[in-house]
């Protein structure tokens, strides 16, 4: 019966897909370990959670040297290069990350395509 009713997680993965640009997902526990990923190689998962795990403990580290308690605490972050964006929420003892297309990206896209229709 457990099965049949809907899984928070899969809940959340499902509203993130409905997301203009949405492009894939990885889940790890803080051990680096993935749990579930989509739309990328396993190797590249993995390479993810290490780095982002990496990057999770050390923003961490610096936000508690420079700021004081209640506001020290990071409960996600967003790294937004020229063609993606990546998501980074933690949870307990999970990590979520989430990779977006850029605008420019979604938009350079958008112009290809165009010129394709043009052309035919």
């Amino acid at each position: 019966m457990a099965s049949q009713q809907p899984n928070e997680v899969e809940e959340v993965i499902r509203e993130l897909k409905k997301n203009p640009g949405f492009d894939a997902y990885v889940i790890m526990n803080n051990d680096g370990i993935v749990i579930k990923y989509e739309n990328m190689e396993y190797k590249t998962a993995v390479h993810h959670a290490h780095l982002v795990l990496d990057l999770c403990t050390k923003s961490k580290k610096y936000i508690r040297e420079l700021f004081e308690p209640p506001d020290n605490e990071v409960e996600s972050l967003r790294l937004r290069t020229a063609d993606y964006e990546m998501i980074i929420a933690q949870h307990g003892n999970f990590t979520l990350t989430v990779l977006q297309k850029s605008q420019k990206a979604m938009s350079k896209k958008e112009t290809v395509v165009e010129e394709k229709k043009e052309e035919a």
